[in-house]
């Protein structure tokens, strides 16, 4: 089973509750997080293959995002392949759908291993679409009651290490970034992993323009930012039934939300792009983390401040007090998450 200690550690931490119940203060000494108003950081904490560390900044009380670290069996097989999981779920509309995730995926990734009898992207891209199929039936049970459940979806950015194999899988605009050693100039270059699925890419447009070769609206320019039907810019997702299922664009879900006319195929996907290579003595580390951080640094620039505070996220935020512009931006785009996976010596 996976490791109660690594839970205990990252759950709290990572999953805070999305109303302030008065447990915030609590939280650092409970879990070796610690907080600094806002800003909850851990330095330091082991999994099967090495060390990660992880920061979040909230920015009220209401916390859409979820993420996990889970280490140890990836499989329901006690001979199963061992390994570590990290999860970045970027919710939107409300925490539901995130929420879900966080409950569900790893447990679908160890099914689906363990009937596949390994580690594969098969594996991943299954778990992704059981879990939207799932959070999509309780959608369709709680609708009536709850509607804005409809229009509530996630991002998902996963990476797994398993047998010195790295699988990172994307639906949405979240990104995982490798540090990796080039010995000819002694420097650790940023490697970006994964494809981002957001309108606001050409590649995209298109992908979406050939899907749906019927709808000129498909994709629309809205106060400059390129919105898939003028409503969301990703083009991938978990959740968002209201973009998946026509029997969900109906009342009682708002009418911000609802699309005049019907459709017949979802807008929106659940698949995920990914990408599976084998880790190298180069390999450094991995930083997962959600679009938020993106907007305001550059792939190499986090990779840099890896490398300036390594195994130490809470110097990051001395840091950045004396960046005020990246602060403001991490505390109003309601949570970004950074996780540093440390990967050395993997290749084993």
């Amino acid at each position: 089973m996976v490791s109660t200690t690594l839970r205990k550690i990252v759950s709290p931490c990572w999953r805070p509750s999305v109303e302030n119940d008065g447990q915030n203060s609590n939280r650092g000494s409970e879990t070796g997080c610690r907080v600094e108003g806002l800003w909850w950081y851990k330095d330091s904490g082991n999994h099967v293959h090495g060390e990660f560390s992880l920061a979040v900044i909230q920015a009220n009380n209401v916390l859409e995002d979820y993420s996990q670290v889970e280490s140890g069996p990836l499989s329901l097989e006690e001979s199963g392949p061992q390994g570590t999981f990290v999860g970045i779920y970027d919710g939107h509309a409300g925490p539901e759908a995130s929420r879900f995730i966080s409950d569900h995926l790893f447990d679908n990734i160890k099914r689906y291993t363990s009937e596949k009898q390994g580690m594969s992207a098969d594996v991943i891209t299954r778990a992704f679409l059981a879990t939207e199929e799932d959070f999509l039936s309780l959608v369709e049970r709680e609708w009536l009651d709850r509607p804005h459940i409809a229009s509530v979806g996630s991002c998902c950015l996963v990476g797994i290490v398993c047998s010195g194999v790295l699988y990172i899988a994307n639906a949405g605009d979240s990104r995982a970034v490798l540090g990796r050693m080039e010995k000819s100039v002694k420097e650790v270059k940023a490697v970006q992993l994964s494809y981002e699925h957001n309108a606001s890419y050409p590649s995209v447009r298109d992908e979406l323009r050939t899907l749906h070769p019927d709808d000129p609206e498909i994709v629309v320019l809205k106060h400059k930012v390129w919105r898939v039907k003028g409503l969301i810019q990703v083009s991938r997702s978990i959740g968002d039934a209201y973009l998946k299922r026509a029997e969900f664009n109906r009342e009682p879900l708002l009418p911000k939300f609802r699309l005049p006319g019907t459709f017949e195929k979802p807008i929106l996907k659940a698949e995920p792009s990914i990408l599976v290579q084998k880790l190298y003595p180069e390999d450094q580390f991995v930083i997962f983390a959600s679009d938020g951080l993106w907007e305001h640094l550059s792939n190499q620039e986090a990779v840099d401040i890896v490398l300036t505070c390594p195994r130490n996220v809470g110097s990051l935020f001395d840091l950045f007090k004396f960046k005020p512009f990246i602060c403001h931006a991490l505390v109003h785009v309601v949570c970004s998450l950074v996780f540093e996976c440390i990967v050395n010596n993997l290749y084993h």
